[in-house]
């Protein structure tokens, strides 16, 4: 019996592992001392394990060695060698990285006297590495594999005291995850155990007891604080007084560090580096702590922060909108079925995997998907999203299986069918919604009270209703054809799981199953010989193992090389084969030899060259990748290792030819990555032809619309060729085939084969297949038996009736009358024939509608340098990370729990590092979405770039000062007008806005419309950032200044605050919590009648906001063009805080006019002490500088009296004499009399344009020069 020595004290954490895996290991009996280990032992420190009686047993010292060793036993120590890995790298990383910060924050907690400042920089590094934690644990339940693990008992332990006494709410708040992972470990039945109830801290403070006492009874405490400084863990306690000392050594370290970096980063700083101090305020992280119950209104009484913040604006914001309904059809009307005069609009999600997580792609569809959702919404449409979720067949089984291997040693064989179906569930149950969590972080505004799953009673019936439909019409039938097959799965798969590897020459792949990489990538030749003659063929293949399952050699017949060889055969070397040489146009005779080996059973084209001839089918695979119906020594082998002997024995014969590098494509799957094979199997299918046909006419007729239209080419394509589909899957998990194979017990009735469709009913129950059996073969029921397909169905077959089954199809509900057909279909591109196609199919046929009116198909996400996104390059992107933030350390640790190898997990760090090298910022979910529909340019792929995300946020910001000056302006008092109407006492300023806010009321119209997400952005960026915030509220602040015009201030405000409501109505669909933020602090124009959610007001129409005026643009275009003319000049003379006056020269009396009428505007935009307007025939003032701002207007800026006259010249003079000697060197190479032969002509052009420019320059300095001399 082993005996292990712990420490009596209740928070020393080393020992407390010891005691919990020593509890994870119940059956070992392990003795429990609470006292140090008998020094005659040789053990270091508690605690202790000895192994064996008596004295001269091992003996194991220290926490890790002895928890290690009881964790194996008690098999907690991970399952094989990866996981065993994984936890020896968590047990590293709490020795190393959390004990010593979390005793550094603890002890002094507990009485241990450190330097207050290392407390501090420790609890700020704590926190830091626990987000980083947080991070990671976001989609796990614990931290290797699927149960408790040493790897949990270890981090859970450094972790003990910090959560006991130092994390307060606000602190665990923040860390959801972690905090959520603590305790579902603490409330596991060994943690009770050993630990008892764990109090989670309330507010940080110091027991209270005596200190000295505390420390010197405090065994844990002297311990770990030797951790926290460096010291051999498991060594003996330090005193107080060396725990000071080394604290004091550590605080002058980190000191002198701080010190150097400060001054490394002083040296690699530019100048111009104080211009962006106030962006870090703007970055700074503000959270909303007002207590509000889940589901209640936020409070927005409160004054705003001084700036955007996304934790802040986005906190509770969607539960309110759950809660009040604003996302169901029914809200505001009394039934769905009423009729509605704005219309119906219905969505459904492309459902995304039960197992899946939230990647760029899901951000993308949906932030299009919701935009258009909320702005049908806000149209007054009776509108739905609805939500799905689908449940995978072969991701969830491969999930599951591994669970059921990692955390019972079973596969779904040892547990049967139903038993594993049950674990299936509970998996789900128990982690199935986490992406319907992620949705809701980005703002999807789904009706989830109809949110459904593939595998609900009410979905799995429609399936069940479908095939049995489309099987009794013949549309399904039985045949036996070359399937995708993987063999870790030991099922077909669909080609959208196949992964094209392509390949440039002889490349070593790994594949599931064997222990050496595998070459592919080479062409074997070798030789088949003429039976009969000494003549040979020579053919090539890339599959060399295949050879063994030939059955004939191909050649063109136009080939004259092998006309001669008509009706001849050759043999096989291997069996006593024949094989015919036949003659088929499919063969390239410019290709090698021109002769083509011919394997009917495991290649897609020679299947079809088999069946045209009549060839004989020989499978020389099984299920497991296995060869069978080969010779000896080859039957039995696994395919891959076959390859090798095969070819050895070619060798060995005198067949062999020769082998060279070929670029070829490998068909991986994408779940196992296993290399597919092309296997001939039993199957159902269905048969697409027909209803590909109706497919391609309802696009070809405008009765289905797919935009954006050049992919109506690929849509023709797949239809005009549709092939049959192959809807069987050798799988458990997923919808049973409702089939059933007939035995029928008469002897008039012959015994049926599988692949005989006759021989297979189907039926909603084994009793209605039975009487259709009875039935179909004249026999009494009580002669047939039945046995129901062990297969399950594709996927795609239950998402293929997805619009219609999740309304209740077939039963006619009144939902299902109302919503469908559905509206639009918006998804991306490359599942249009997987998925978007068989809905069509399937809803014609089963429905005799098509399940939606328009398809809107997105581009693909690529990252800023136009590569796939892909995990081995490290710019795979979390969207959940660009919303909250994470750092470079953050993404590096991602990498190290992934399933790469250390190749490419160190080539993506360097990725990560290159693009990332500060980590990502936190943009939040409204910078996301506007940055995707940004991007989504028609017809092309989106290369986002995450530096755009975070311009995006500081948009937020901007919007969000602008409101907060705007609501400053209209004061607490203020009241709107009922009717956003123009009064007529508009100024020039006001009218102008008005006119541009119509335009991109328009703009946005048309933009949603038709799809132009990038327009829609735009115009509303230019709106609120170039036209509202750089010219209005700049142009009106002397209204609001000066005394006594509060007539034209009060206009003022009412065009303001116009401007704010319908912007902020305009943007409401792409940002969401910003607008709502903002849009509730503003008063309403009616307050008892007005929606109590911008989400739900209508959206600014383009017959109402009818203000657009081409005049008012085209006057407010000169006006801008002076402004910037202005500008230009005061920036030539350095009049950066001089105000100057400027006359404004005009060519006519109208111009005059304009300039008058808006004097003020000129005035404040362009900095002018005075603006006046001048006629043609009038004299400028002398002293002035001159630029022409149009045809109609001369600036004449005085500068007279502003600068140094002596000084400008000498400067000009200066630059006149560069100039001068510029041109003299240009004119000298251009002169030489070989110049024109020699220097090639692209030069000869830059020289000449090198020329004009500098001449041009010249000009201007002289011109400027002859002005300065006529001021002095």
């Amino acid at each position: 019996m082993a005996t292990l020595y712990v420490s009596p004290h209740p928070d020393d954490f080393r020992s407390l592992l010891a005691l919990l895996a020593a509890e994870a290991w119940p059956s070992s009996g392990v003795k429990i001392v609470t006292d140090n280990p008998p020094a005659n032992l040789c053990a270091r420190s508690t605690p202790a394990l000895v192994l064996g009686a008596g004295d001269g047993g091992a003996v194991l010292s220290g926490a890790n060695a002895v928890a290690w060793y009881l964790a194996v036993q008690g098999k907690r120590a991970g399952a094989g060698v990866k996981q065993q890995s994984e936890v020896w790298q968590w047990l590293s990383f709490a020795d190393n990285e959390l004990i010593p910060p979390s005793c550094a924050v603890v002890f002094p907690l507990m009485g241990v006297t450190l330097d207050k400042k290392l407390q501090q920089t420790s609890r700020v590094e704590l926190l830091r590495i626990l987000k980083v934690l947080d991070k990671m644990l976001e989609p796990k339940t614990y931290l290797v594999g699927e149960s408790v693990t040493l790897a949990d008992m270890a981090v859970a332990s450094a972790l003990l005291l910090p959560f006991k006494y130092a994390l307060e709410p606000s602190d665990r708040d923040a860390l959801t995850n972690v905090t959520r992972w603590f305790t579902t470990c603490i409330n596991q039945p060994h943690f009770i155990k050993v630990l008892g109830k764990v109090t989670l801290c309330e507010k940080m403070a110091p027991e209270k007891t005596n200190a000295e006492a505390k420390a010197c009874s405090n065994p844990c405490a002297a311990a770990a604080a030797g951790d926290m400084a460096q010291a051999t863990p498991n060594g003996p306690p330090k005193t107080e007084a060396q725990l000071k000392k080394e604290a004091k050594k550590r605080e002058k370290l980190e000191k002198f560090q701080q010190k150097k970096e400060m001054e490394a980063k002083k040296k690699t700083q530019p100048v111009t580096e104080k211009k962006a101090k106030p962006e870090k305020k703007e970055l700074g992280v503000i959270s909303y702590n007002i207590p509000t119950p889940t589901g209640e209104k936020k409070d927005v009484v409160s004054p705003l922060p001084d700036s955007y913040s996304p934790q802040y604006v986005e906190a509770a914001w969607y539960p309110w909108w759950e809660k009040q309904g604003f996302f169901k059809p029914e809200y505001g009307r009394q039934s769905i079925s009423d009729p509605n005069p704005q219309g119906i609009f219905m969505m459904c999600i492309p459902p995304p995997n039960v197992t899946g997580s939230l990647h760029l792609g899901h951000a993308l569809t949906n932030a299009i998907q919701d935009c258009l959702t909320r702005w049908h919404r806000m149209r007054g449409e009776t509108t739905l999203w609805n939500p799905g979720c689908d449940h995978a067949g072969i991701a969830t089984q491969v999930v599951v299986e591994k669970k059921l291997m990692r955390d019972k040693g079973m596969s779904r064989h040892d547990l049967g069918r139903e038993k594993f179906i049950e674990e299936v569930w509970k998996w789900k149950n128990e982690k199935g919604d986490r992406i319907y969590h992620q949705l809701k972080k980005l703002g999807s505004s789904l009706d989830w009270d109809r949110a459904c799953f593939t595998m609900d009673p009410k979905l799995s019936y429609a399936v069940q209703e479908a095939f049995i439909r489309m099987h009794d019409e013949g549309v399904i039938y039985r045949s036996k054809r070359l399937v995708n097959w993987s063999c870790s799965l030991n099922s077909a798969i669909s080609d959208i799981e196949v992964d094209k590897k392509e390949l440039m020459g002889r490349t070593l792949l790994p594949v599931p199953g064997y222990k050496d990489k595998v070459e592919f990538g080479v062409l074997v030749s070798f030789a088949y010989k003429v039976d009969g003659s000494d003549e040979e063929v020579i053919v090539a293949t890339t599959r060399i193992e295949t050879m063994l399952g030939d059955t004939a050699v191909a050649v063109h017949p136009d080939d004259s090389r092998y006309r001669h060889l008509k009706g001849k055969m050759v043999a096989h070397p291997f069996c006593e084969r024949k094989m015919p040489v036949v003659f088929d146009d499919f063969v390239d005779m410019s290709f090698g030899t021109g002769a083509v080996k011919i394997t009917p059973a495991h290649d897609h084209n020679d299947y079809e060259v088999g069946v045209r001839h009549g060839l004989p089918f020989v499978n020389i695979l099984d299920e497991n990748g296995l060869l069978i119906n080969v010779p000896p020594p080859f039957l039995g082998m696994k395919r891959f290792e076959a390859r090798k002997a095969v070819l050895e024995a070619l060798q060995d014969r005198g067949h062999f030819r020769e082998v060279k590098d070929n670029p070829m494509v490998v068909p991986v799957c994408s779940r196992s990555k296993d290399i597919v094979e092309p296997l001939l199997k039993p199957q159902w299918y269905v048969s697409c032809t027909d209803m590909g046909k109706q497919a391609a006419d309802a696009v070809r007729e405008g009765r289905l619309k797919i935009i954006p239209d050049h992919h109506l080419k690929t849509w023709f394509n797949w239809m005009d060729n549709i092939r049959d589909w192959c809807i069987s899957r050798q799988l458990w998990w997923g919808h049973r085939i409702p089939a059933y194979f007939i035995t029928v017990n008469d002897p008039s009735v012959k015994p049926g084969e599988d692949v005989d469709g006759h021989y297979w009913v189907s039926g909603r129950t084994a009793e209605e297949a039975r009487e259709k059996a009875a039935k179909r073969f004249n026999v009494t029921s009580d002669k047939v038996a039945l046995r129901q397909d062990e297969d399950v169905l594709d996927t795609w077959f239950s998402s293929g009736i997805f619009p219609f089954s999740i309304f209740g199809w077939p039963n006619e509900t009144r939902d299902l009358s109302v919503f469908y057909p559905g509206t639009l279909l918006e998804t991306g591109h490359d599942i249009l024939f997987f998925w978007v196609a068989r809905m069509v199919m399937m809803g014609l046929k089963l429905t005799g509608k098509l399940p939606f009116k328009e398809v809107y198909l997105h581009a693909v996400v690529r990252d800023a340098h136009g590569r796939k996104m892909s995990k081995s390059l490290g710019n795979v992107i979390d969207p959940l990370d660009v919303i909250t933030g994470i750092s470079l350390e953050g993404l590096h640790a991602q990498l190290t729990f992934s399933n790469l190898d250390p190749v490419e997990v160190e080539r993506a760090k360097q990725g990560q590092k290159s693009d990332y090298p500060n980590g990502i910022p936190e943009c939040g979910t409204d910078a996301l979405r506007f940055a995707l529909c940004a991007y989504t340019s028609q017809g092309r792929d989106i290369n986002l770039d995450v530096n755009r995300i975070l311009g995006y946020r500081h948009f937020c910001n901007k919007l969000w000062n602008a409101v907060k000056f705007a609501m400053k302006t209209l004061g607490d008092n203020f009241v709107p007008s009922e009717k956003a109407q123009m009064c007529g006492e508009e100024s020039v300023a006001d009218r102008w806005i008005l006119s541009r806010l119509s335009a991109a009321v328009g703009l946005c119209d048309a933009g949603f419309k038709a799809y132009d997400f990038p327009a829609i952005t735009t115009a509303i960026y230019n709106f609120w950032l170039y036209e509202l915030c750089d010219v209005y509220l700049e142009s009106v602040k002397p209204v609001f200044s000066k005394e006594g015009d509060e007539k034209q201030a009060g206009v003022c405000r009412q065009t303001l605050y116009t401007c704010l409501d319908v912007g902020l109505r305009l943007l409401s669909p792409i940002m969401p919590f910003v607008t709502e933020e903002l849009y509730q602090r503003l008063p309403r124009r009616r307050p008892q009648l007005d929606a109590p959610s911008i989400c739900v007001t209508p959206y600014p129409d383009a017959q109402e906001f009818c203000w657009n005026s081409d005049e008012v643009d085209r006057n407010m275009d000169f006006v801008m063009n002076v402004v910037k003319t202005i500008r230009s000049l005061r920036a030539d003379y350095n009049l950066t805080k001089t105000r100057a006056d400027c006359y404004l020269q005009c060519a006519d009396a109208a111009t005059v006019s304009l300039v008058q009428t808006s004097n003020v505007q000129i005035q404040t935009l362009s900095y002018s002490q005075a603006v006046i307007p001048l006629s043609a025939e009038q004299v400028v003032p002398a002293g002035c500088a001159v630029a022409i701002a149009s045809d109609r207007c001369t600036v004449n800026l005085m500068i007279k009296g502003l600068i140094d006259v002596d000084k400008e010249l000498s400067k000009l003079q200066a630059k006149k004499g560069e100039l001068t000697k510029l041109m003299e060197k240009l004119h000298d190479k251009m002169a030489t009399g070989d110049y024109r032969d020699k220097v090639p002509l692209k030069v000869q052009q830059q020289d000449g344009e090198k020329l004009r420019q500098s001449q041009t320059e010249l000009d201007k300095v002289q011109e400027a020069m002859d002005n300065f001399s006529k001021m002095k």
